[in-house]
């Protein structure tokens, strides 16, 4: 049994591409860990705040320092950290828009980067504090970004695993459903990518 989080960051609802390729890893999940349970989030209708100046200086104040103000400030970063946290697998939604994540994702990592929490840092630099955990990565993609031309403004796969890996969870697998706008590849694209699913 493990405990699955489900990250949802496409602007696109039940049409979503990321979201039915999200869907069939988790299905893939609990077909080897029956019982496992679910928590979806939904990043977009969260309408996560971009950090500000303010927050930023609450994510990294001591919590003895913090003030009823910063407390409000950081709550969404306290929940979103208790959730990864508490998961063993984490599924994340990522489809490609205009080379990159969406903003909502990218306002969820920036409030869980948290200093003494989910990285610290050492003589040796910076190290992840956020281990023993699985993320797989449900892309999804008009055109064709794991190889050819296209690969070079591939700013999804590359940079989650970086992040990711900051943090300290360097297992991290990508399922891609590309090429959903190229005639001849789109026909069968979503078919492809849910086809290449392994868990392991």
């Amino acid at each position: 049994m493990k405990r699955i989080l489900h990250l949802i960051s496409s602007i696109q609802g039940n049409k979503s591409h990321s979201l039915e390729l999200g869907n069939a890893i988790i299905e893939k999940v609990i077909e080897k860990y029956p019982g496992s349970t679910v928590k979806e989030v939904n990043l977009v209708d969260l309408d996560i705040p971009h950090l500000s100046p303010a927050t930023l200086q609450s994510l990294f104040s001591p919590g003895d320092k913090l003030t009823a103000e910063d407390k409000e400030l950081i709550q969404f970063s306290n929940e979103a950290v208790n959730q990864l946290m508490a998961s063993d697998i984490i599924v994340i939604g990522a489809p490609l828009y205009n080379f990159t994540i969406h903003t909502s994702l990218k306002s969820w990592i920036d409030h869980i980067t948290r200093p003494g929490i989910t990285f610290g840092y050492t003589e040796n630099g910076p190290v992840g504090m956020v281990t023993g955990k699985k993320v797989y990565v449900a892309m999804s993609s008009g055109g064709i970004y794991s190889e050819g031309p296209g690969k070079n403004n591939d700013f999804v796969a590359p940079y989650l695993k970086a992040f990711f890996g900051f943090l300290g969870m360097t297992d991290l697998t990508v399922f891609r459903a590309e090429g959903l706008k190229v005639p001849g590849v789109m026909e069968h694209a979503m078919e492809k990518g849910i086809a290449s699913i392994h868990i392991d």
